[in-house]
């Protein structure tokens, strides 16, 4: 009896496995056959005249690939300290057993719900010159406020930060929430009666034990950085002229319009070795610490 109610629980994961298989051969398949595309001079087409590591070589000397390498590095550490920040401070707040809380946590985190396309629209909109933002605030009665980063060259990429750590700090309060939910009360009241100060017990005690959250965090922030491409596309269309480009932008662009699949395939590889290096060292210590527990158990 007992074998046959281990079988039956085993069944619907025995029935998925052949649908995980195809996912993860059509996934790692994709991503060879990318790697192999990006040796050959595919353009229009896919090609078999291998070139070595040529299409890597022409990548790294287009300006255009570098300023947009430049550009997800400025706006990556600009969103990802950003939300974090936020993020976190939105889940202090609500854990401090606020009215509505329900209702709070639903608001901010309904824009994350939002498509980035619809986000990047509707800031294109609040951050357009003469309009917006900066139309509200001169009708306040502030007729030289000024706010023109969206067409401003060496501004434009912290539109895209505003926009995207609007629509990314709710998901970033909810996990950061979840885990301030498993901290034990105890260790706040003896804080209190110890009277350290509210700030140091967030900052000494409070986030050293929310390390696997933070982790969580990051990487989901992280890998969201190197797909960025809909809110700038949006919002901006990667310019004015190419300041706001990113390598997502620039891998589409030789894909679809410049009928350069070699390059883009060139591109796309690069950018999958800083999502393998996020990646992997996740998963070794998830595999790591379920091994430990599984020993000690």
């Amino acid at each position: 009896m007992l074998a046959q109610r281990h079988h039956v629980r085993l069944a619907p994961h025995i029935a998925l496995l052949p649908m995980a298989l195809v996912v993860l051969g059509a996934y790692i398949g994709g991503a060879l056959w990318t790697l192999r595309t990006s040796f050959t001079a595919s353009r229009t087409f896919p090609s078999d005249n291998f070139i070595g590591a040529a299409q890597y070589v022409r990548l790294f000397d287009n300006e255009r690939w570098l300023l947009s390498l430049h550009n997800l590095a400025v706006y990556g550490v600009a969103f990802i300290v950003a939300c974090m920040v936020i993020g976190f401070l939105l889940a202090v707040f609500i854990d401090q057993n606020v009215k509505g809380e329900g209702l709070l946590r639903t608001v901010f985190l309904y824009p994350y719900a939002m498509s980035f396309i619809a986000t990047g629209l509707v800031w294109q909109w609040l951050l357009a010159p003469g309009s917006g933002i900066e139309g509200a605030v001169r009708q306040m009665g502030f007729p030289g406020f000024s706010f023109d980063w969206i067409v401003h060259q060496d501004l434009v990429i912290y539109t895209v930060v505003i926009a995207t750590v609007w629509q990314a700090s709710g998901l970033v309060m909810a996990l950061m929430l979840a885990g301030l939910r498993g901290i034990d009360p105890e260790i706040y009241k003896a804080a209190r009666l110890d009277g350290i100060p509210a700030w140091r017990v967030y900052l000494q005690i409070v986030l050293p034990m929310l390390g696997p959250s933070v982790a969580t965090v990051f990487l989901l922030l992280a890998t969201a950085v190197v797909k960025l491409f809909d809110a700038v596309v949006a919002m901006t269309q990667g310019g004015p002229g190419i300041a706001s480009e990113v390598p997502a932008k620039f891998i589409m662009d030789h894909l679809f319009l410049r009928s350069n699949i070699g390059l883009a395939s060139a591109g796309a590889v690069t950018l999958l070795v800083p999502v393998l290096a996020l990646l992997a060292p996740y998963a070794y210590a998830r595999s790591r610490r379920a091994r430990l527990n599984g020993g000690h158990a």
